[in-house]
């Protein structure tokens, strides 16, 4: 855990990201940038081969952004303004490809299409309360398993009644709701590791196909197929290993 003096961007040209704060978890695929402001303590973790940009703002900038973390979704000119300011050579002063006037100008855009774009958190809310930690933890290590609350409860020593109320009052959600986020964000790995449509909703939990389809174009914007073909095509100029940032 640790936190900056200046705000920062945090983007998965290729692969997924996962940004850890106090409030919880975001999950951050390719079609999504994640913003911490100054202060905040947080880490990341790259799952699979991920290519992780990050990028700081200036005050001037960092206060037209939101005074919390937010994830917001990327348009393509983003994207593109995120690769440049992003890229190898302007980590070099002796080696910049752009003057400072330049990049301060591709800030600035890139400023304001966040200013314009849509919240799309995908969050994964971490429990405090024992016995929803030790739920959590079943379903980390199973997530494709479909074990009732009921039952999961029996486990622990706890009433389905009582851990559903803690899934509400702790996390704002039911355990089917955080279930399914748990399996939206394996099958973002699965998927930035080349496995196909079908393996991924076996391995994630869904009875066929096209359920599994219908529940990851909902939340994540694009079908598992067109995600899993768009990393084919990303950059990979730099590759960070799994691991914590």
């Amino acid at each position: 855990m640790h936190s900056h003096p200046r705000g920062q961007l945090v983007y998965a040209a290729r692969g997924v990201l996962s940004v850890h704060t106090e409030r919880g978890t975001s999950i951050v695929p390719a079609n999504r940038v994640a913003w911490i402001p100054a202060g905040f303590t947080h880490y990341h973790r790259a799952h699979s081969q991920t290519d992780m940009r990050i990028l700081f703002l200036p005050a001037s900038l960092a206060r037209l952004a939101p005074d919390r973390p937010a994830v917001f979704l990327v348009s393509g000119l983003a994207r593109e303004v995120l690769l440049t300011l992003t890229g190898p050579g302007n980590y070099d002063p002796a080696a910049r490809n752009h003057d400072r006037a330049a990049l301060a100008r591709l800030r600035r855009v890139l400023v304001d299409e966040l200013h314009e774009a849509r919240e799309q958190p995908l969050q994964l809310p971490e429990p405090h309360d024992d016995r929803l930690q030790a739920v959590a933890q079943m379903l980390y290590q199973q997530p494709a398993g479909n074990t009732s609350l009921a039952e999961l409860g029996q486990t622990i020593g706890a009433s389905a009644r009582t851990l559903s109320r803690l899934f509400h009052n702790e996390l704002g959600m039911t355990f089917y709701q955080w279930r399914t986020q748990l399996r939206i964000f394996h099958a973002l790995r699965l998927l930035a590791d080349g496995h196909d449509t079908t393996h991924v909703a076996h391995a994630c939990g869904w009875a066929n196909p096209s359920s599994f389809i219908a529940a990851f174009a909902s939340t994540i914007g694009t079908t598992p197929g067109r995600y899993r073909t768009s990393h084919q095509h990303r950059p990979e100029p730099r590759v960070s290993r799994p691991g914590d940032r």
